[in-house]
């Protein structure tokens, strides 16, 4: 007939009868009669939530010294959020409106209240804390009701609320709450930077198609101002930068784009820098990187080029078989009035010959050879 109840050490019971509240019990055993109704124990470990608020709400109501006695009461308004310790480690984040009802026991429990109408941001020390416990193997509880933004050197973050650019923020560790609004962060880098328009798909105004790639040097001048004109710049120049590529070659021939390749990258900044006009990115250079011809245009440009330096090579050969038959003509006219020099011309050629051959034999002397009379035999 007895009901037997165990309530550990480090244990609070709330005992019931039919289900409704009867007291709060401390550690020990207990046996009940089921007399007054069916009884029954729930225990709960001392410095732990209390899961059943409804008990408390009734404790609060018609018993507040023993709901002071045995709970910490910490309750947010719709426009609070909070930061529940213990023994000064941070354990959750509470959100507007929150109730935690902690069982009193060996551990100091604290909670920091912040009006969310009075700031989105949290201060500093306390970011710093949090990003501190979002690396620990432990996670916080309600954390990711909490925005963490670090800020590297030479970076800018853009702090958009409910839309807006709201601020900018300089290198450091910065919080803020997400309760009640819908905020954002993007990190900026303000160092140059490099924009890659590669495989660009491009018609020349005598309709060949040419694939292009372009590079780009660029920085921003002013974060705040690329910002308020555009929500993404770097996509807003990584299209200004097509349409300025796709302007240029689309005007010009394939030869005058392969005569000068520089042309082209004149066009394209001269575009460019309309478009960023007062919109705080600089473009610092930009050039196109490569030029590739479809497989039929390269076997047609190959043949042309081959064609060209044929017919180079023609006109070369006939003008230096020009300059030499000259040069023979007027050696021929010296010798014609001056038998000196033909005489000398001959024995000229006769040692030439004679370097070639090892073994000569004369017959019917020296005229016998100018006269054609000569037997060559190389030993």
């Amino acid at each position: 007939m007895l009901k037997k109840f165990v309530v550990r050490v480090n244990e609070k019971g709330i005992l019931t009868r039919d289900g409704d509240f009867r007291q709060i019990l401390g550690p020990g055993r207990y046996r009940f009669l089921p007399f007054g109704g069916k009884a029954a124990v729930n225990s709960h470990a001392v410095d732990s939530v209390m899961p059943d608020e409804a008990v408390v709400d009734y404790l609060l109501q018609n018993q507040p010294q023993e709901a002071e006695e045995h709970f910490i009461a910490m309750i947010l308004s719709d426009g609070e959020v909070g930061l529940r310790f213990e023994n000064d480690a941070l354990v959750e984040v509470l959100p507007p409106g929150a109730r935690r009802f902690i069982w009193k026991g060996l551990k100091q429990h604290r909670l920091e209240r912040f009006d969310l109408a009075a700031s989105a941001e949290l201060p500093a020390a306390i970011a710093v804390r949090l990003n501190a416990a979002n690396l620990k193997s432990r996670a916080v509880a309600g954390l990711e009701g909490i925005l963490i933004v670090q800020v590297p050197a030479y970076h800018v973050g853009v702090l958009r609320e409910d839309g807006h650019v709201a601020a900018l923020l300089s290198p450091g560790m910065r919080a803020f709450w997400r309760f009640n609004r819908d905020i954002q962060a993007e990190i900026v880098d303000t160092r140059l930077q490099v924009m890659e328009v590669s495989g660009q798909e491009i018609l020349t105004k005598d309709r060949v198609g040419l694939r292009l790639n372009l590079v780009a040097s660029w920085r921003f001048t002013d974060v705040e101002t690329a910002f308020a004109k555009a929500g993404k710049p770097a996509d807003y120049l990584y299209r200004e930068l097509q349409f300025g590529l796709r302007a240029a070659v689309g005007t010009r021939s394939i030869d005058a784009i392969l005569e000068n390749k520089q042309d082209i990258d004149g066009m394209v900044a001269a575009h460019i820098a309309g478009k960023l006009a007062g919109f705080g990115i600089e473009v610092a250079s930009l050039g196109v990187r490569d030029i590739v011809l479809p497989g039929e245009m390269k076997d047609i440009l190959a043949r042309v080029v081959e064609a060209e330096k044929s017919a180079e090579a023609n006109v070369i050969r006939r003008r230096e078989e020009t300059a030499a038959t000259r040069s023979l003509l007027n050696t021929a006219r010296v010798m014609e009035d001056n038998p000196v020099a033909l005489r000398l011309k001959e024995l000229e050629t006769l040692e030439r010959v004679a370097e070639r051959i090892d073994h000569i034999s004369v017959f019917g002397g020296l005229d016998q050879v100018l006269n054609g009379l000569v037997s060559l035999k190389a030993g």
